[in-house]
């Protein structure tokens, strides 16, 4: 029996799967943020936890791995792989790869092993690889560096707005009233100062009162919510023609929880538009299994088994790596 790896280590947690070849799972590891430019030694802490409980609870050792994959926030840049090889390195696999977490989206999101990933989560990320395995990232790297959205910057459309609407400067809006209950407040200045004199952050949650209020039909949630569908649909279409992807047959995967748990087509409507006005034959697809399971069948495919229908299906309905059940 073959047995493989499959990590996913993100900004605020690290997923770990171990398999056999059947995708049957027979270890599971967790731990915190995983991402190297919060910190190397802690991701390389919490990532050595993860996989560690993991291979305990699997009965295995790291040489009875047959291949580990490992998808990782932050492996943006070439500067970031001369950290991670020797990080990742030094977990003592004697078979493994990196990559980007945007490819183990992707791998998990479509049964081809090319299409192009969105995730809008917490920030925002895209990426695709063509049938050539050509690849290239738009964005990922903030606002000032041209990306917009993501919970926490459409948490922060939120509260913007309801200021803007308080003082004079935006139309009114709904989501004074669903904002100032979420925080618990009575009026919009005293909203105003606690979080001036505090210096408080806005909850990323409150990214899901711009979904309720869209779905009652208020303009600004809606005018919010379509920028980041318009948004995200330029980072696809920037990924499809930089690999001259037009005319090819592929998914689109949509992952991160405002897209891909995000209710009803305030998003979605504009990004399919984008797509199909330059990409026909592409298909929107939300990514509806962990991003870690798309980590297993990368790590499969590395060590050349072909991951095989009994594969798919064990590991497809994998949508909540924490009721996962050993």
């Amino acid at each position: 029996m073959k047995y493989f790896l499959g990590v996913d280590a993100g900004g605020s947690k690290t997923y770990t799967l171990v398999t056999d070849e059947h995708g049957h799972i027979i270890g599971k590891g967790h731990s915190g943020n995983g991402n190297h430019q919060l910190g190397v030694e802690r991701a390389r802490a919490n990532i050595t936890s993860s996989v560690e409980m993991a291979l305990q609870q699997a009965k295995l050792t790291r040489n009875d791995i047959e291949f580990a994959f490992f998808g990782l926030a932050g492996a943006d840049r070439p500067i970031d792989y001369t950290i991670l090889r020797p990080v990742i390195g030094g977990l003592g696999f004697p078979n493994h790869a990196i990559d980007c977490d945007t490819m183990i989206a992707l791998r998990a999101g479509a049964r081809k092993p090319y299409g192009v990933v969105l995730i809008c989560g917490s920030g925002t990320n895209s990426a695709g690889r063509n049938p050539q395995g050509e690849f290239y990232q738009c964005g990922g790297f903030t606002y000032q560096f041209g990306d917009f959205g993501g919970g926490g910057t459409l948490a922060v459309e939120t509260f913007r707005s309801v200021i803007r609407a308080w003082d004079g400067r935006e139309q009114p809006t709904m989501l004074t009233e669903l904002l100032l209950e979420f925080l618990g407040f009575t009026t919009v200045k005293d909203m105003f100062d606690d979080f001036l004199d505090k210096n408080k952050p806005v909850p990323l949650n409150a990214t899901k009162l711009l979904f309720q209020a869209a779905h009652q039909g208020d303009e600004v949630a809606l005018r919010i919510l379509r920028i980041q569908g318009e948004e995200l649909g330029k980072s696809a279409t920037a990924i499809i023609k930089r690999l001259k992807m037009e005319q090819e047959s592929f998914h689109v995967v949509l992952a991160g929880s405002v897209i891909s748990r995000g209710e009803g087509p305030f998003i979605h409507t504009y990004i399919e538009k984008a797509v199909s006005a330059i990409a026909p034959n592409a298909e929107i697809v939300k990514l509806n299994v962990e991003p870690v399971v798309g980590a297993v069948w990368l790590a499969m495919e590395a060590a050349g088994t072909i991951v095989s229908g009994a594969a798919y299906e064990q590991l497809r309905t994998v949508s909540d790596y924490q009721n996962i059940q050993l």
